[in-house]
């Protein structure tokens, strides 16, 4: 068990980092168009964190377990792990197009291979499924609800603002490719 805590801290730091530096590094450019981003970015980089510390301290100062058993601390490091090692590989599926503010590149181009087959946000599922998996390492239901519900909200808000510039953006492509996918969940939501 003293390994997977190492584990764990080790991948919060990862999360951490890969997260800063999507922020410092992937940026947009000077001939993007900016103005789409409605502070999304700030919104995301207040709840996160916030969910994160949040989280973590409730489930020092409650006890509202999820389950009395060592394979939700299993499973929720699995999640973290799998949240950011897939968000990774999304990002760097997506090249230049990706960027940490809502942005339209010069020469944008719709992505509808891969992930984006069935998602059309699949680093903001990755990045929900590492805030989940945090939920459950912590093996507490505050916990998970902030851990979880925060992120959740302000991806929501980015979705919208993000769609609205995509099909500004596309029009009748982007429409059409958005009625044969999810937003989050394959084949769910």
């Amino acid at each position: 068990m003293e390994t997977l805590h190492v584990i764990f801290y080790f991948s919060m730091v990862a999360w951490f980092l890969s997260e800063f530096l999507y922020k410092r590094i992937l940026k947009s450019g000077e001939k993007d168009q900016k103005n789409k981003d409605k502070s999304t970015l700030n919104v995301l980089w207040i709840a996160i964190p916030f969910s994160i510390v949040a989280s973590v301290t409730v489930s020092y100062s409650v006890k509202f377990p999820i389950v009395h058993s060592v394979w939700i601390f299993y499973l929720g490091e699995i999640c973290i792990l799998t949240g950011i090692i897939l968000r990774f590989i999304i990002i760097r599926s997506l090249g230049k197009y990706f960027t940490v503010d809502v942005t339209i590149r010069e020469d944008h181009k719709i992505k509808k291979e891969g992930f984006y087959k069935y998602l059309r946000h699949p680093s903001y599922a990755f990045s929900l499924l590492t805030s989940f998996g945090l939920g459950l390492y912590l093996n507490n239901w505050f916990s998970l609800i902030l851990a979880f519900v925060p992120p959740l909200l302000a991806f929501s808000y980015r979705i919208k603002i993000e769609e609205q510039a995509l099909v500004e953006q596309f029009g009748e492509e982007y429409i059409e490719y958005r009625k044969s996918t999810k937003k989050l969940i394959p084949f769910i939501y």
